[in-house]
């Protein structure tokens, strides 16, 4: 095979070291560069206004081959310069050829070609490469996250719309909505103990099991059975009120109650001695009180002659007065509570129902778990006697005839109207009317759900924008790394054109480049 066949192969990462090790380029150049970028830096404060060196010049590192397309263009701007043996006598001439000529001494041209080649292969692409592989994944990553925020902001809004519809409002005017929704409290109340006749059943089991008569054994389970969702006034005295007064509902929702006059403010008058005083807006009149301080005498207004007070009735002869006891005493205001079925008037925590009295609805629930707790037991012990055919006999007889699928729906009652009585609507609608900052907690745990949803959504927005931006900053590193790869390719062109004459015109393949 002819030598002129045989390629040179030059891997990248030892080009320099090769070009060193054949003496074609000295080992140390950055003097000598220092000194033509200095020339350079003078040279480009000198240029003419020429399209191809504005282009040329832009954004660029001027290099040799530069520097060479810049002296071709003076030759065309500096052409009148020229002498008569082809000499220019232009500065700007003059100063470009003497740069040329010292990056062809001793070939440093090669030598800065060869590093800006390898610098380019080595860094300058694989770095703007890994730039926009970056770039895209955090644009992926923030579409992503976008995505996922969905989820969250899905599950916050069905837990805003399960608590309006555990309370029953729609959340547009809380105050309102909340007055209007306690209105219907009552009704909830009777539905939640519309099956408790179910009871009955249990109740008389309990109470014989447990030796206590069927009034004693849970009785205020008892009462709503026979009487239903009564006053707590009427569980107490056995009897109804004649009215029902009960105490106002407070609903706190960020704003302090006002203080209430009161109107039952007693006037004692003037200090001026006057005998008058109004007492509930009635005026009372005394007369002139004359007090002496040294007599025994009290003067209460005029008296009869004979010192006798004047009480403003007529004398006339006790035989021929005539008593008319049939005046309704309803005219005069005054109010007799019988001892019957009467009744008084139901005020205060006696004015609740029983149900809607936090310490009564308490002890309701509490005779409930009892009941559930003793049918669970009997079940217990049930299938303790099926177990086992050795049980004594005492125990045979404390078993109560209920066999244990009667048992079970005993107990299915029971847990059905414990389910109902402590569901959500009104476990919430209970807080809401005697706790007065209940109302607050609820309207700002609202108000908090609205806030993170909104969060959320701006969140969602600002990384669809970044994503956006950063595949925007993708797409402009496409011409930096197309320029790059273009500018690289053509200096491993020059290099390699350059070292094929210096080897008889030999195929040079610089190995491992872009």
């Amino acid at each position: 095979m002819n030598e002129a066949d045989i390629p040179i192969d030059i891997h990248t990462l030892k080009l320099q070291d090769w070009l060193v090790s054949r003496r074609i380029v000295p080992k140390n150049i950055q003097a000598n560069l220092k000194d033509i970028r200095s020339k350079i830096t003078s040279a480009l404060m000198d240029m003419p206004s020429h399209e191809k060196l504005i282009e040329l010049l832009k954004g660029t590192n001027i290099n040799y081959y530069h520097c060479k397309e810049i002296i071709e263009i003076l030759k065309q701007t500096e052409k009148d310069t020229k002498g008569l043996f082809g000499s220019y006598g232009s500065k700007r001439m003059k100063d470009w050829q003497e740069i040329v000529r010292l990056y062809e001494k001793d070939n440093i041209y090669l030598a800065e070609t060869a590093q800006i080649y390898v610098r380019n292969v080595n860094y300058e692409v694989p770095n703007v490469r890994k730039q926009m592989t970056k770039l895209e994944q955090q644009s992926d990553e923030s579409l992503k996250r976008s995505i996922d925020l969905a989820k969250p902001e899905a599950q916050l809004l069905n837990e805003h719309a399960a608590l309006l519809q555990q309370i029953g409002v729609k959340g547009e005017n809380l105050r309102e909505e909340f007055t209007q929704v306690l209105l219907g409290l009552p009704d909830i109340y009777a539905k939640s103990i519309k099956k408790v006749g179910t009871l009955d059943q249990a109740l008389d089991l309990y109470a014989t099991t447990s030796g206590q008569t069927k009034q004693q054994c849970l009785p205020i389970t008892r009462h709503l059975m026979e009487l239903g969702n009564t006053t707590v006034y009427q569980y107490i005295h056995k009897e109804a009120p004649l009215s029902v007064e009960e105490p106002p509902i407070k609903l706190n929702l960020s704003q302090e109650h006002e203080a209430k006059s009161n109107d039952n403010e007693i006037d004692f008058g003037d200090d001026n001695g006057g005998a008058s005083s109004t007492i509930s807006g009635e005026m009372i009149d005394f007369g002139e009180l004359n007090l002496e301080s040294g007599g025994e005498t009290i003067d209460f207004g005029d008296t009869g002659e004979g010192g006798d007070i004047d009480w403003g009735i007529e004398s006339s002869p006790t035989e021929n007065v005539e008593v008319n006891f049939d005046i309704p005493i309803e005219e005069y205001g005054i109010v007799v509570e019988g001892a019957g079925m009467d009744g008084g008037v139901a005020k205060g925590d006696q004015a609740y129902t029983i149900l809607d009295s936090p310490n009564y609805r308490e002890r309701f629930t509490d005779e409930l778990y009892e009941l559930e707790a003793f049918l669970r037991m009997r079940c217990y012990e049930l299938r303790q006697v099926n177990a086992n055919s050795n049980v004594m006999f005492s125990l045979m007889e404390s078993i109560s005839t209920h066999d244990e699928e009667s048992l079970k729906k005993m107990l299915s009652n029971v847990e059905a109207i414990l389910s109902e009585i402590s569901n959500e609507q009104t476990r919430h609608l209970f807080q809401l009317k005697h706790s007065p900052k209940y109302a607050d907690l609820l309207a700002s745990k609202l108000k908090q759900m609205i806030k993170a949803v909104e969060k959320i959504r701006l969140t969602k927005q600002v990384l669809k924008d970044r994503s956006v931006e950063l595949k925007e900053q993708r797409l402009a590193l496409n011409p930096v790394l197309e320029e790059l790869v273009a500018q690289t390719k053509n200096l491993q062109t020059k290099i390699e054109q350059d070292i094929s004459k210096r080897y008889k015109n030999r195929v040079v393949n610089l190995l491992g480049g872009v």
